[in-house]
């Protein structure tokens, strides 16, 4: 099935992967990848990239008692940060993914998982850029 037949069944692709967007952003930091993913078909979506819009829709629904715990402490709460990030993961652009968490204590406070705005000429770099990223957001 082609991305022509499913703009003719209307199918809600835009509106699904506009809401599982919602999701990875305020509540749901482990789809931000997946998702974003998903967004770079959303002009011509095939029906593969459908079924994964479902198949993430059913994990969802697996872990909605799934929580991000904020958990009182007796010491002074430490932030942490985690960073990472491929090398010209994109097979269309090489372009690098970067990905950072921010804890506070136990729970995130902020992530964000997307692809670098400029070519990494190396995984060095490309993990100094993920770096710098988080970086700027703490």
């Amino acid at each position: 099935m082609s991305s022509a037949d499913i703009c003719e069944m209307d199918i809600p692709y835009s509106q699904a992967v506009g809401s599982l967007f919602y999701l990875a952003v305020a509540t749901y930091p482990d789809i931000a990848r997946t998702v974003g993913n998903l967004t770079r078909f959303s002009q011509h979506p095939g029906m593969v990239y459908w079924k994964a819009v479902k198949h993430l829709f059913r994990y969802i629904k697996g872990t909605l008692d799934y929580k991000l715990t904020y958990a009182p402490s007796p010491e002074p709460e430490l932030f942490t940060s985690f960073t990472d990030a491929d090398h010209a993961g994109c097979p269309d652009t090489s372009r690098s993914t970067s990905g950072y968490v921010i804890k506070m204590g136990t729970g995130a406070i902020s992530w964000l998982s997307r692809l670098q705005s400029l070519v990494a000429l190396s995984t060095t770099e490309a993990e100094f850029i993920a770096a710098v990223s988080c970086a700027q957001e703490c």
